[in-house]
């Protein structure tokens, strides 16, 4: 009766054991490797159009993932700029139609820094063809470059000493 006991004690640690943190899961979806919106959000309309779904997309995803309402996201953007920020500003930048109202640039990136809106980061850069890539990535990134090189040096190096054996 006792060791059935200390069995069932054992089998409810091992039950109780927390999930590994640190391993990643084989099954998950793969993280992005860059940050953006998709062209659901930047794809057509005027370039100011396609900032004010940019800023409209963010302020909408910190409302539904951390309950960020606009009245307390212009309270952070005031004491992060400095300046008076107000819940009709904000709306004003999220609207396509109030053209006459933009983001100023260091609002926008008070914006994403307090939102934690990072999608947005790669606005700008898409325009230009460029993307946005987490600081871990790039280390790999330049090792791939380094490796289509050493590729190319290969390969030429190869047709260099075929056309020498030729010669001789």
């Amino acid at each position: 009766m006792a060791r059935q006991a200390r069995g069932q004690a054992r089998a409810g640690r091992l039950m109780s054991r927390r999930r590994d943190t640190h391993t990643r899961d084989l099954f998950a979806a793969p993280e992005p490797v860059s940050v953006g919106f998709g062209p659901e959000v930047t794809g057509r309309g005027s370039l100011a159009s396609q900032i004010a779904r940019v800023v409209s997309r963010t302020t909408q995803d910190a409302r539904e993932e951390s309950g960020m309402t606009r009245r307390h996201l212009a309270e952070l953007l005031t004491a992060r700029l400095g300046r008076p920020v107000s819940e009709t500003s904000i709306e004003k930048w999220a609207s396509e139609s109030a053209e006459e109202n933009r983001i100023p640039l260091d609002a926008f990136i008070a914006l994403i820094a307090e939102t934690k809106g990072y999608e947005a980061l790669g606005f700008v850069p898409s325009l230009f063809g460029y993307a946005v890539v987490e600081e871990k990535y790039v280390e790999i990134i330049e090792m791939k470059q380094i490796e289509d090189h050493q590729r190319l040096l290969d390969a030429r190096m190869a047709t260099l000493k075929a056309k020498a054996r030729a010669r001789t």
